[in-house]
């Protein structure tokens, strides 16, 4: 099985309009895209939220634009075809997954806030409240610290 948007050939440039484009559209204030090798940062104000989606991208020098299943080296135009294709795979994905999120705020199935919120900005703290509390998780799961699955149903005290 493929990767999602395997043969897309949708250019990249056209699927960041789209994304700012479905951004505006919801009702973002302010839109911001910053590259660099190897990742894509996306932020946007809405709802009095920042928000941000950092995404990996391919890196040029990867083995698997380097070379084919069999080892051989494949030439610097197919090298930079195959990486172009991942790149544009990787942002049709993020651009499913904005619009997927905004679906289910629609929807009502959450809130935005619950939608977005691993990639929500914590003001002053740095980062995201995902790249804030992910390492809390992995290190609940490595001790065996968990709450319970379920919780007990009277309110929360406080």
């Amino acid at each position: 099985m493929g990767s999602y948007a395997s043969r897309t050939s949708v250019p990249v440039a056209k699927t960041e309009m789209e994304i700012k484009e479905l951004l505006r559209r919801h009702g973002a204030t302010r839109t911001g895209f910053a590259e660099e090798e190897g990742r894509a940062v996306i932020m946007f104000e809405m709802q009095e939220r920042r928000v941000q989606f950092t995404m990996p991208l391919p890196r040029r020098d990867e083995l698997r634009f380097a070379e084919d299943s069999r080892g051989y080296t494949r030439t610097v135009e197919s090298q930079r075809k195959l990486w172009e294709q991942a790149c544009r795979e990787k942002w049709r994905a993020l651009l499913l997954t904005i619009k997927a999120k905004f679906v289910s705020v629609e929807s009502q199935v959450e809130t935005f806030e619950e939608a977005f919120l691993a990639h929500i900005v914590v003001p002053g703290a740095g980062g995201t409240l995902g790249q804030r509390a992910l390492p809390a998780i992995a290190e609940a799961y490595k001790t065996g610290t968990l709450p319970p699955l379920l919780p007990s149903g009277e309110p929360p005290r406080g």
